[in-house]
């Protein structure tokens, strides 16, 4: 059996999470068009009767702002040079491949381990321009394949995951088999509501939001969602409450797929300042 692991390696916004999603065939990572989503150092797992693999989803690269960014890039820096048996590096097709997507290739080609360079989101996109960006990823180091892909369309998905697992080693199962991630349930549930949020109040209320369950049994979730400041806590309850129970609504069928059963999702909105440098309450979120 070949099993092991590979990290999922790239500059903000090209696709990693929905590419994570596409490749285990579950939802283990929360999306949006907003950069710097993933703010987790997510596992997805896909185990096959023959292999399992096991993707590494990280932050994406980025300069420190704060204490919340600081420990998200350590947790890449960490990640990208423990024990992975091949980096997958994504650089999205509908954009410039320029300076960021080079500072990451030098990070993932120093590693000494096969580098699988994935150009994303080609689905509707003129086979000439596909064609001149995959050259330009060529040149971004010695790899051992270059795979265009759409993760929003699954096209490419099947042969990139067939060879990732082909560079894997012969190993033990690291999770049982039916294991999709190895995110605590709290923190997916938190996740789910937070990109529902991300969603609904678009620029508004960006990065300030993040998610905390309070309480959790059979029939009922409490998830608290935090903003820095009040005037975005009024944005997020929205006129009558009318925007928190849309993000309620919305995520509400996403955690009872996590859950397996119906739940009451109870949402409630705090505002808590500068809760992104706040090293107590980023530890006890698990950021």
């Amino acid at each position: 059996m070949k099993s092991g692991f590979v990290a999922v390696a790239g500059r903000p916004n090209v696709g990693k999470s929905t590419l994570v999603n596409a490749l285990t065939g579950s939802k283990v990572a929360i999306v949006s068009d907003k950069p710097h989503t993933t703010r987790h150092q997510i596992r997805g797992v896909h185990t096959s009767e023959d292999a399992q693999l096991v993707l590494v989803d990280l932050p994406g690269w980025q300069k420190p702002i704060d204490a919340l960014t600081e420990r998200m890039q350590q947790r890449v820096d960490e990640a990208i040079v423990g024990d992975v048996d091949a980096v997958m590096l994504v650089v999205n097709a509908r954009e410039r491949i320029g300076a960021g997507d080079r500072f990451v290739a030098k990070r993932v080609f120093s590693l000494g381990v096969p580098v699988v360079i994935v150009l994303n989101k080609v689905d509707r996109l003129k086979p000439g321009h596909i064609a001149t960006q995959m050259k330009t990823a060529a040149t971004l180091g010695d790899f051992h394949a270059l795979h265009p892909v759409s993760a929003k369309t699954d096209d490419g998905i099947d042969e990139l995951r067939g060879d990732l697992v082909s560079l894997l080693p012969e190993g033990p199962l690291y999770y049982p088999a039916e294991t999709q991630t190895d995110m605590p349930l709290e923190a997916r549930i938190a996740e789910l509501v937070r990109e529902q949020a991300l969603r609904l109040t678009k620029e508004e209320v960006p990065h300030a939001i993040t998610g905390e369950v309070v309480e959790i049994d059979e029939r009922r979730i409490h998830v608290r969602l935090y903003t820095e400041t009040e005037s975005q806590k009024q944005i997020l309850i929205g006129k009558g409450g009318s925007m928190v129970r849309e993000i309620g609504r919305s995520a509400r069928p996403h955690v009872e797929a996590v859950v397996g059963h119906p739940v009451y999702l109870q949402l409630q909105v705090k505002a808590a300042p500068k809760w992104r440098r706040n090293e107590t309450m980023l530890e006890r979120l698990g950021l």
